[in-house]
């Protein structure tokens, strides 16, 4: 596989570290970002720059997105001078965005027509875990074109896992924003809470870490939250983008996910306050704020 030249669109948080580990793997890569200085900034490194879509899509043998949203992906893909029109018979893309797992299924069909094979292939870990290489990667599409991909994916994470046809990829990536999302929330609750007793807060996050309560959330965001660090890893914006995701797949599917939809008001709260490009640690300011409390400990 290292012989074949691997292409990304979108170098932003979590694509450019992505495609650093591709080339610290021995892949040859070429980036496209439409903001062309955040690709440009990865050529001392060994990251070739395009100079458009087009170009990465006939350069590539496999193709990586990993943009915002789902127009985003389907512009990227079907739009005018766009990776369908431009990739090569028996060429693979791989979605690494969070997109609607309806459209994801539509778009792996169209792109079948046209020789073109396609895994959905979403990532949780933040941009702590790209830098890593140690992405969690939920795979959907063929068995064949699964282990086309596995060196690549392994080069950028450590649980990787197919998980069905097209489309499953994305709704796990989905599951595991509902855990995310109400983890967080429960986290800043639980932090204000202590607050408002009087204790220790980052001794409070030691204590409970190794329980019942512990978590990834609480072990790694906890002690961001209490000490003002809102550098995102994931921003709040791209959380309540998942976010709605979810509850437009619930509201077809009529479930009720009321969890969810409490913790999208917090995040929608940060956002109407121009937070939305800060971590998604940021949720206990929007709990500090209905509490009238700051729960803030320097280390």
């Amino acid at each position: 596989m290292t012989d074949d030249r691997i292409g990304i669109i979108g170098t932003g948080i979590m694509g450019a570290p992505m495609a650093l580990n591709l080339v610290k793997a021995g892949f040859k890569v070429t980036a496209f970002n439409r903001t062309a200085a955040r690709a440009e900034a990865l050529a001392s490194d060994g990251v070739d720059v395009a100079k458009s879509i087009a170009e990465v899509g006939k350069m590539c043998s496999v193709v990586i997105t990993i943009v915002p949203d789902t127009p985003d992906v389907l512009e990227v893909v079907e739009g005018d001078g766009g990776l369908a029109s431009s990739m090569k018979d028996g060429s693979v893309l791989v979605d690494m965005s969070t997109v609607a797992p309806g459209a994801t299924r539509e778009l792996a069909g169209r792109l079948a027509s046209k020789g073109i094979a396609m895994v959905d292939a979403p990532v949780s870990g933040g941009s702590w875990g790209a830098q890593q290489g140690t992405l969690n990667i939920m795979a959907g599409g063929e068995q064949a074109t699964f282990d086309r991909c596995l060196p690549i994916f392994e080069a950028m994470g450590k649980t990787i896992t197919l998980m069905g046809p097209s489309g499953m990829g994305q709704t796990t990536k989905l599951v595991n924003q509902i855990l995310v999302a109400g983890t967080a929330s429960a986290v800043a609750e639980a932090l204000v809470f202590a607050s408002a007793q009087g204790a220790d807060l980052l001794k409070t996050i030691e204590a409970v870490s190794g329980g019942a309560g512990g978590s990834w959330q609480l072990a790694n965001l906890g002690p961001r939250m209490v000490q003002g660090d809102f550098a995102p890893g994931f921003m709040v914006k791209l959380q309540q983008k998942d976010l709605r995701l979810i509850q437009e797949v619930a509201q077809e599917a009529h479930l009720p996910l009321a969890v969810t939809s409490m913790a999208r008001q917090y995040f929608t709260s940060l956002e109407a306050v121009g937070l939305g490009g800060e971590g998604t640690q940021a949720i206990i300011k929007a709990v500090e704020k209905l509490a009238h409390r700051e729960a803030r400990q320097n280390s």
